[in-house]
């Protein structure tokens, strides 16, 4: 793969973070975006390749667009985005309040709408894109207290393989990554919140998530990356419309 321009969503930290630097390692040039500067600073600090800083809230409808421009302008087109902000917060169904369900679906289904909709016209001109949203295993199957999370994650794995079927043989491709619990600070909320709603501490919650997964440990960002790599480099477009998991076998499909 040549050197291209890419951006990255959820730069600042985890998933985001590692796959950053493993498309910065090949000297592409890498477009950093999330809402906290500091986070976003660190990040290009440990990049190989050129990189900018673009601070935003995706959430607001307007950011999409500003974001663009200002990679247009440094970078040129985008030609891969990883689209891999993501938040999450769990509830009993019935205690799950009109304001988390909105706040999710807005920043893991609604943004990267968002993003891959100013995305698209460029790369089919160019006759070369590659999109890649993180997914979770809760785009695959459901869990306790996870209603507004993993309807927001089955919704980015419709997102993708619909894009992918409007877009086939134009030389775009769009697929999911589908992790489960990753080694990173969202999953320390996660750990957070099941102490706080059952009787078990932080430690045993963490166990607990472990355990889950058939190989007995959190998945790492570096898995992630590789297979984002994966897609990234498939330069035939064969692979599109898929839902990759990294999961240690959690769920076989």
């Amino acid at each position: 793969m040549g050197e291209r321009v890419c951006l990255v969503t959820g730069a600042g930290r985890g998933i985001g973070r590692a796959v950053a630097l493993d498309l910065s390692a090949t000297g592409n040039p890498v477009a950093l975006v999330s809402r906290s500067r500091d986070q976003l600073e660190e990040t290009a600090a440990a990049l190989a390749g050129p990189s900018m800083i673009v601070p935003a809230d995706l959430t607001d409808p307007a950011a999409v667009e500003k974001v663009y421009a200002e990679v247009e302008a440094g970078f040129g087109p985008v030609e891969i985005l990883v689209a891999s902000a993501g938040t999450a917060a769990g509830a009993p169904i019935h205690r799950t309040l009109d304001e988390m369900w909105d706040s999710i679906l807005a920043v893991n289904l609604t943004a990267p709408f968002r993003c891959i909709r100013r995305a698209v016209p460029s790369m089919r001109q160019r006759g070369y894109g590659r999109i890649v949203v993180i997914g979770s295993v809760l785009s695959k199957t459901g869990a306790p207290y996870t209603s507004a999370y993993a309807a927001s994650k089955h919704g980015v794995l419709g997102l993708v393989r619909a894009v992918a079927a409007e877009l086939a043989g134009s030389g775009v491709t769009a697929n999911a990554v589908c992790p489960a619990y990753v080694d990173t600070p969202m999953t320390e909320g996660t750990v957070r919140a099941i102490a706080e709603n059952t009787r078990l501490s932080a430690e045993q919650a963490r166990e607990r998530l472990e355990a889950m997964q058939p190989i007995g440990r959190l998945i790492t960002v570096e898995e992630v990356a590789r297979v984002v790599r994966l897609l990234v480099e498939d330069e035939t477009g064969s692979i599109t419309g898929q839902g990759i998991n990294v999961d240690g076998g959690t769920v076989m499909s």
